[in-house]
């Protein structure tokens, strides 16, 4: 059933700075995005959206989600909107990042929209079981289309689909889009033209598990969501060449305070990640948090 959500949330903590957001409870976050300064997040539970702010640990619920709604992946773009990719919904939503107002929904024949990646030309998500990446074209401007006017764009090529989840995390940098499969821990770049995917060489990087994605210049952070039934999971600094032919691992980084983080935004030298608690029970009492670590060594952000 539907979770309800309280909307006051506990006091972070704090030592040199904040490390800890305490979230609503029963809010089952799965996706986080950053406009730079502050963060928002998105709840499996409803369909709702938080903003946080990094400095304070303050929450304001933007978005107070509703009936079959999901939230999984979400971005924020230039022009102050958040993408909010709907799972097994099927559909993708833009709001206002300030006031929350729903701006625009798109549906789409999907499998599970995953992750969401906002470039200039284009709103690109990622589905995790039907080998596609959904595809809503901005205007001039970045201003939105016509529902009828997004498309999905078939992936070929390296890139091919099994059981479970297949693509998750999704990037975009100038020579295409970058997505990590999560089962056999690869990277690949997709053209967004023609959706021809080509193998990333991470000269053997282990990336099982990967789930989101967040870019810095040319370094990626991908999110290991766990690596095992009792094994905290890990966020790996992947250089990445400007061609997207090849990644070299510069550096990683894990918290004891993670419980199956699922995606990271990078706010400074500071990543913040969301704890989805997989395997724990989600109920309108379960807390949840957002979780800061430092970049890893070797890494520029």
């Amino acid at each position: 059933g539907l979770l309800s959500i309280g909307l006051v949330a506990g006091p972070a903590v704090a030592q040199d700075g904040l490390d800890r957001i305490a979230m609503p409870d029963g809010w089952a976050p799965e996706g986080n995005t950053t406009d730079g300064e502050r963060l928002y997040a998105g709840s499996l539970a409803n369909g709702a959206i938080l903003a946080a702010n990094p400095a304070t640990g303050e929450i304001e619920v933007l978005f107070e989600g509703g009936e079959g709604l999901i939230v999984a992946g979400i971005d924020h773009d230039e022009a102050g909107r958040l993408w909010a990719a709907g799972a097994t919904g099927g559909e993708v939503r833009a709001y206002d990042a300030e006031t929350g107002e729903l701006l625009q929904t798109y549906p789409f024949q999907a499998g599970f929209l995953n992750d969401v990646v906002v470039t200039p030309d284009a709103v690109y998500i990622s589905d995790s079981f039907v080998p596609q990446v959904a595809v809503v074209p901005l205007g001039e401007g970045g201003a939105l289309a016509a529902p009828e006017e997004a498309f999905v764009l078939p992936i070929s090529g390296d890139l091919t689909y099994g059981d479970g989840f297949n693509a998750n995390g999704i990037a975009a940098t100038d020579a295409g889009l970058v997505l990590v499969h999560s089962g056999e821990g690869q990277l690949y770049r997709i053209d967004p033209a023609t959706g021809a995917s080509t193998l990333i060489d991470t000269g053997g990087a282990e990336l099982t598990a990967g789930d989101g994605l967040e870019l810095v210049d040319q370094t990626l952070y991908v999110m290991r969501n766990r690596l095992g039934p009792s094994v905290v999971g890990q966020i790996v600094a992947v250089e990445l060449d400007e061609e997207l032919t090849s990644g070299s691992v510069v550096g990683t980084v894990s918290s004891d305070d993670w419980d199956v983080s699922t995606t990271v935004a990078a706010v400074g030298d500071d990543l913040w990640s969301v704890n989805a608690r997989f395997g724990t029970d989600a109920t309108p009492d379960t807390g949840y948090w957002m979780s800061r670590v430092d970049a890893p060594a070797g890494s520029e952000s």
